[in-house]
């Protein structure tokens, strides 16, 4: 763990977080493997029915979808938050998030004297039942060591800016711990039920390097986890 007065580290690249793709690089991208895929299937290397059971696994039982859930539980069931904080692993398990990389999961709660930054310096440790696959962004040698160093530089360039006051602390993944964060519930949410809360929870915020979407932005249909 890391405050944010702690050196470490060398440059991050401010853009090179992820949050800015071109529509023409997803669309080469989608080509090449919907032709690797085709290739595959066709020479007999891979079962078309053993690719849907990935992709539904992905889209459906692990991704930040799941995190969101978890988290908009926490913000409103006093009791699950305890046991969130008690045993993260058993606490998800109880709503169908389990399995490889989240055995030994541990939760972060933000408060108004602290906010949490998760990194796995050594390689990319990540919580894949409850956030999915990781980000580029979080594998790359300049978020992994600058981040440490300068977290306070590299949440502003997430967009994140927090009060003087408020304490960065980092936490470094491991192939032992997994981390979570749960962000502060946003004011003007009293009131919402799970589902609604669900939507302002995003992937990074549930890293450390978002904040929860704001109420007011939030449509009874929209709302992101990614």
């Amino acid at each position: 763990m890391h405050d944010d007065d702690e050196p470490a580290g060398h440059a991050h690249d401010g853009d090179g977080h992820g949050h800015d793709h071109g529509a023409t690089h997803l669309d080469g991208m989608d080509l090449r493997v919907r032709a690797l895929e085709t290739l595959l299937v066709a020479k007999g290397y891979v079962d078309p029915a053993a690719i849907d059971r990935i992709v539904e696994t992905y889209e459906e039982r692990v991704g930040p979808h799941i995190g969101a859930r978890v988290v908009a539980r926490a913000w409103s069931d006093p009791g699950f938050a305890e046991a969130l904080a008690r045993d993260a692993t058993a606490a998800v398990a109880t709503m169908g998030a389990s399995g490889r990389q989240g055995e030994h999961l541990v939760a972060l709660f933000d408060t108004p004297e602290v906010h949490h930054v998760v990194v796995c310096t050594l390689c990319s440790c990540y919580p894949w039942p409850v956030l999915g696959l990781p980000p580029t962004w979080y594998k790359s040698a300049p978020y992994r060591s600058r981040v440490v160093r300068e977290p306070r530089a590299v949440l502003a360039e997430f967009g994140v800016a927090l009060p003087d006051g408020t304490q960065v602390r980092v936490r470094d993944s491991t192939a032992e711990v997994r981390y979570l964060v749960v962000p502060m519930r946003p004011p003007g949410t009293e009131g919402w039920n799970e589902e609604r809360l669900a939507r302002l929870v995003t992937r990074d915020a549930m890293i450390g390097t978002g904040l929860p979407l704001d109420p007011a932005a939030v449509d009874a249909g929209g709302g992101a986890t990614a």
